[in-house]
């Protein structure tokens, strides 16, 4: 999608709804029209049949009334379901939309995306099309219509009636403006302390063991205190502003008819425009009532309109790439960088050159922060290189796409995480439709099919984030299934025995062997031994940058030789030291 269509993804599907916006137009025009109804009625009724006392008046009147009242009926009923299906249709077109480029923006970004916030805007921008709230702005063109109407009544009416809109409108607005910080203040700190429960929740092993709940509750409270302190005065505030414009309003009321009163005392109004001048008084001001009382739900629809224009453009849709032929399993890492966004800070990865064959197993090693995880992460797509390229049989890997990468190149992440479904569901990639055969297949590969069996529901156990049906070892080797159930050609394993036991390293190592007998590739980020013994090949990674890169038996060898030469330096300076302190 280009440029100028991310700008106006938005725009353009509420164009694709003008129609609707058109016949909602046109039942309001009519709508507002039979509003006129109840005033028309009045005056007739207090000018007309009650000096004429005409009982056949007031029936034909009171059936015409009724019928009139049956079609606003039916009008209202079909601008709100119209309405309804416009916030539907919005739904309807953005909902996958929106989640996948939040799932897009997390993985890119490493979980730090906006997760639902995306999501909670959509729902902002919906509910607020399929409200009533948007009827008021189709009634709100009406008001000066109607405050126009009652100067036709008489001339002191029109200009009290505009005077004490007036009034109200300019009171509601400084209520906004005096609020609007404190509402802010209040929702940020209350947005905080729900960011807080949710990681004391999801970190919730650690909290309880380490003693740390009374601190953690003590600093929700705090934060959900403060929160609560700024709404209240704000409230406060609101309730000010509030009961002074409900209290003015109904004076307004009452203004209208003492004045009309008074101008009827005077033989200029009839008492039906008396009593129809009210009663259009009241209907000019509903629309810009609901208007004015909704109005925090229109800012946050408008800022959420406003936030996903935004947050699309930042993650424009991308275009189906052509399909390429199945890959095989050789992968280029040619002279890779990765930078920083942070100002000032070395580059992650720098100088990284390697190729991987098929049937081939590369070890990457290095210590904690080399930039392994950095350079698997490349490798899967998730990040691109700041110079050079990553191609698998010779393409980059964009030209896959995202969803056909992920059948192409399995992946078992250090951190494990599991979502709420079955096991079969979880191994098939949360499939709608799992396919059973391939589910086995994937478990009977990773060697996990035997604890499957032993689960309450075999395959068909529910599986639900920490509830600790399974093991660290178990949900590894689970996980390893989910990585082999499309079958990759490239298999990218991130320290796959962190959890794992003997047994289960061993069986690590024999899927490994199975893959490279397959004609599959695989990389191993780790820094523990037992994880190299099935490398043909391995790749010293130290602060991002190359350091070695050769056959397993040769590079194990040359690390061994330095670290004794590293030694041997320790001892000779503890000899030196010793031998001056004696002397």
């Amino acid at each position: 999608m280009s440029g100028a269509d991310d700008r106006n993804e938005f725009t353009l599907a509420r164009a694709k709804s003008s129609r609707l916006f058109w016949a909602v137009a046109l039942f309001s025009f009519f709508a507002n029209l039979l509003m006129l109804t109840g005033p028309l009625f009045m005056l007739q009724v207090y000018d007309r049949v009650l000096g004429s006392r005409s009982e056949e008046t007031l029936v034909a009147l009171s059936i015409l009334v009724a019928a009139l009242y049956l079609f606003y009926g039916l009008l209202e009923y079909a601008r709100g379901r119209v309405t309804a299906r416009i916030g539907a249709r919005l739904q309807a077109a953005f909902g996958r939309r929106v989640f996948g480029a939040s799932l897009e923006r997390s993985a890119l970004r490493n979980g730090q995306g906006p997760g639902a916030t995306a999501l909670q805007d959509l729902d902002s921008v919906r509910g607020m099309f399929g409200s009533p709230v948007l009827l008021a702005f189709f009634d709100l063109p009406w008001t000066p219509v109607f405050l126009a109407a009652i100067f036709l009544f008489h001339p002191m009416l029109g200009w009290l009636s505009i005077g004490g809109a007036a009034v109200l409108i300019l009171v509601t607005l400084i209520n906004r403006a005096v609020t609007q910080k404190g509402l802010d203040g209040s929702n940020r700190l209350a947005f905080a302390a729900q960011r807080l429960a949710r990681q004391a929740e999801e970190g919730g092993p650690l909290v309880w063991s380490q003693g740390m709940a009374p601190v953690m509750s003590e600093r929700w409270a705090r934060l959900q205190e403060e929160s609560g302190a700024k709404g209240l005065d704000a409230n406060d505030r609101t309730g000010t502003f509030s009961s002074f414009s409900k209290a003015f309003r109904f004076f307004l009321q009452s203004a209208i008819l003492g004045l009309g009163a008074w101008l009827v005392l005077l033989h200029e109004l009839t008492p039906g425009a008396m009593i129809a001048a009210s009663i259009m008084f009241g209907r000019a001001l509903a629309p810009v009532d609901q208007v004015l009382g909704q109005w925090p739900a229109i800012q946050r629809a408008r800022a959420g309109w406003r936030n996903l224009n935004e947050f699309l453009i930042s993650v424009p849709a991308r275009r189906k790439p052509t399909d390429l032929p199945p890959p095989k399993a050789r992968l280029s890492v040619n002279g890779v960088a990765l930078r920083s966004s942070a100002p000032g800070a070395p580059p992650i990865l720098y100088g990284i050159t390697f190729d991987l064959a098929p049937g081939e197993a590369l070890g990457v090693i290095g210590k904690s922060g080399a930039g392994k995880t950095s350079l698997a992460r490349m490798i899967l797509g998730l990040v691109a290189p700041t110079a050079g390229d990553v191609r698998l049989d010779g393409a980059t890997l964009d030209q896959y796409g995202a969803e056909r990468l992920g059948r192409l190149v399995g992946f078992l992440p250090q951190e494990v995480r599991f979502f709420d479904g079955t096991v079969a569901e979880n191994i098939a990639h949360m499939a709608l439709d799992p396919d059973p055969a391939r589910v086995v297949a994937a478990a009977q590969l990773a060697r996990v099919h035997e604890i499957v069996l032993r689960l309450p529901k075999g395959y068909d156990t529910p599986l639900v984030e920490g509830d600790g049906l399974l093991s660290g070892g178990q949900r590894q080797r689970l996980a390893l299934a989910r990585a082999l159930y499309h079958d990759p050609v490239l298999l990218v394993l991130d320290e796959p025995n962190s959890a794992l036991d003997a047994e289960g390293s061993e069986a690590l190592n024999v899927v490994v062997e199975d893959m490279k007998k397959a004609g599959k590739s695989v990389i191993i980020m780790t820094h523990r031994p037992s994880a190299i013994a099935v490398c043909d090949r391995l790749l010293v990674i130290d602060n991002g940058q190359q350091k070695a890169l050769g056959p397993r038996d040769e590079i194990v060898r040359s690390l061994m030789r330095n670290a004794g030469e590293v030694q041997r330096t320790i001892g000779s300076v503890r000899g030196t030291t010793v031998q001056g302190a004696s002397g």
